[in-house]
């Protein structure tokens, strides 16, 4: 098993961080019942982290939008006057849903913090689903009103949904951002009350609802600065507030987390101007906000790195780039160095589930051990287990568990999915299989058929049963192939009805009607039979490698 304690932290740095008193002092104490590590010095929940850094980082900036800049101030004052209108008119209470589609938008941002600043729940539809996709969303989290931003508006009408939901156009809050007063909400709020839903991509063909809590959103934002201010040299000539291009959307882990955590940290957010990812636009804001610390995924940083805009940029200020989705190829953790000299590179293991927290690869590991997914983060614990729950030694490959206050409370109005995730003593079971050696975990693999795509976790079965309703198609497989920028693209094999004239863009097409466009498939294709075994299951790896086989040979 991998745990930390306070005995990894250097002795001369001990005091100053996790010693009595310190910033990062640990105890343990009871979470939802189980004798669990946490940080004795933190905000009882997420709304107190805003309202600190409104008071002590009041007039630094917090959201820069293209068109507006939000101080921490005034994000405070924004949220407490739009959660007073989901109070008095949509009668958002403690404990209710308010469900978000959209961009990563102002109204958006000052909502969510408006939501959980009133003990309510933030349900984070995924702004890339299809209309179907975002009716089961609100089917299965009923929230009271739904925000959207035109684009998903069109799409949740589309959706039909039940009468009683109030779908609400971001474009109504926009006169409450700049306005004059408001406070944050005085409900009372406990650290284990739900604060967040995230859909996460579900292996029986329907997304789940992992729900976290404040005490996940805070625990998790302080671990991440400890694990920062162990590995993080102090470097000379840096700005003196820390700023990040915010590329993860609000309704993924990688984008709920900053946006809790930036008033803890005092980070200015950045985002982009509309539109698709650009690596040139990219670059400019560097230069323009000195951005200390870029993340993404590894289909980022090749275009980022291969742009022949680059050299135009000075991007000197970066000191960190990382990532979480996808694990980086030695060759472009090579190629970031030699374009940023002295630049850390970070990765991580985790899921939303684990509020991203799990492992970590950082400091020296990199170059160390670029293999492995790294060492336990500050106060979790990592160990691989048997098919019957036992754990096993190092070097012998299982189920990765994790435990810790960065586990979430279970899965939203799922109890058999919750029980089968969490064990009595909340250790989670990720479905992931790895070995530890030497105080590092390693993966062995994903989850059976997980694909990972530009960061996007997509499983395979959701598009199987979607393809397989097609009156032309009698079997299926959908697979993963490597990509050198995206990490890996969807592949479906199809056995087509006898005689039927569908070719790959009829293919392509059936799927798009009902799946978000990163799920339908890059490559179709067409056999006359699936391999199988005597007891019935698809040979996926000889699937695999047929795919890879035609794909990527030369």
């Amino acid at each position: 098993m991998l745990s930390w304690d306070v005995g990894k932290v250097p002795e001369d740095r001990r005091g100053a961080l996790v010693g009595r008193g310190a910033p990062f002092e640990v105890t343990e104490e009871l979470v939802l019942g189980v004798p669990t590590p946490v940080f004795a010095r933190r905000a009882p929940n997420l709304r107190a982290l805003l309202a600190s850094a409104a008071e002590s980082k009041g007039e630094l900036p917090y959201l820069v939008f293209p068109e507006r800049t939000l101080t921490f101030a005034d994000v405070a004052a924004a949220a407490g006057r739009v959660a007073e209108v989901l109070a008095t008119e949509h009668g958002v209470a403690k404990g209710d849903r308010v469900a978000f589609a959209g961009a990563n938008i102002a109204p958006y941002a000052v909502a969510w913090w408006a939501t959980v600043s009133l003990g309510a729940i933030v349900s984070s539809l995924n702004g890339w689903w299809t209309p179907a996709e975002l009716r089961h969303g609100v089917d299965l989290t009923t929230p009271t009103v739904v925000f959207a931003d035109e684009r998903r508006l069109e799409r949740l009408v589309a959706a039909e949904l039940p009468s009683d939901v109030r779908l609400v156009p971001f474009a109504a809050l926009e006169p409450f951002l700049d306005a004059t007063g408001g406070t944050l909400p005085s409900v009372p709020i406990a650290e284990d009350d739900p604060l967040l839903v995230l859909f996460t991509s579900g292996t029986t063909g329907r997304p789940k609802a992992a729900v976290l809590s404040h005490r996940n959103m805070v625990h998790c934002a302080m671990s991440a600065a400890l694990g920062g201010a162990l590995t993080t040299p102090p470097v000379d000539g840096l700005p003196a507030q820390g700023a990040v291009i915010q590329t993860g959307p609000f309704f993924h882990v990688s984008g709920a987390l900053p946006l809790a955590s930036a008033p803890l940290h005092g980070t200015k957010m950045v985002f982009a101007p509309p539109g698709p990812w650009n690596e040139t636009t990219h670059l400019e804001l560097t230069e323009r906000h000195r951005i200390t610390s870029w993340s993404g995924v590894p289909t980022n940083y090749w275009r980022l790195l291969e742009s022949p805009d680059f050299d135009h940029f000075d991007v000197s200020s970066v000191r960190t780039i990382g990532s979480g989705g996808a694990v980086f190829p030695p060759e472009l953790i090579r190629l970031a160095r030699s374009r940023i000299p002295g630049v850390r590179v970070t990765n991580g293991y985790g899921m939303s589930e684990t509020v991203g927290s799990g492992t970590r690869l950082n400091g020296d590991l990199p170059e160390r051990a670029p293999a492995s997914v790294g060492a336990v983060e500050p106060t979790c614990f990592v160990e691989t287990r048997d098919p019957e729950g036992k754990p096993l030694p190092d070097g012998e490959v299982g189920e990765i568990c994790i435990r810790g206050a960065c586990v979430f409370l279970g899965y939203w109005d799922n109890p058999d999915a919750t029980a089968a995730a969490l064990d009595d003593e909340r250790w989670y079971r990720t479905g992931d299989y790895g070995r530890i050696e030497d105080g590092l975990l390693y993966l062995e693999s994903r989850m059976r058929d997980l694909v990972i795509r530009g960061g996007e976790n997509i499983y395979p079965i959701e598009i199987e049963n979607r393809l397989i309703e097609h009156p032309d198609i009698t079997d299926v497989c959908v697979v993963g192939v490597e990509h050198k920028v995206l990490g890996q693209e969807v592949v479906a094999v199809v056995v087509r009805r006898p005689g039927s004239p569908l070719d790959e863009a009829g293919v392509r097409a059936w799927a798009a009607e009902a799946l978000a466009a990163f799920k339908v498939p890059a490559h179709v294709l067409f056999r006359t039979a699936l391999p199988y075994t005597q007891t019935g299951k698809v040979l996926k790896h000889e699937v695999e490698a047929d795919a890879a086989s035609t794909l990527l040979t030369p």
